[in-house]
């Protein structure tokens, strides 16, 4: 039987794993977009770095592998 304290513990377990997810993916995206030549601004990074939307910072990577700009890789749709 699981206690309370189990509870928010496994709770607090996941949130960190995905906000660690999170930043690891944000970190990969500010990195792609340098290491291609793509200057990331002050606001794009603190945009970038600040998402905890796993599904965004996914596209966001995908994008960035293959964009020209880094206002593609806000485009929608």
């Amino acid at each position: 039987m699981r206690t309370m304290a189990d509870e928010l513990i496994e709770e607090g377990r996941q949130k960190g794993w995905v906000e660690g997810r999170a930043r690891e993916r944000a970190e990969g995206v500010v990195r792609i977009l340098t290491t291609r030549g793509i200057a990331v601004d002050t606001d794009a990074r603190q945009r970038i770095l600040s998402c905890t939307d796993l599904d965004a910072l996914d596209r966001w990577f995908e994008r960035a592998l293959k964009v020209a700009s880094l206002s593609d890789v806000f485009a929608s749709g």
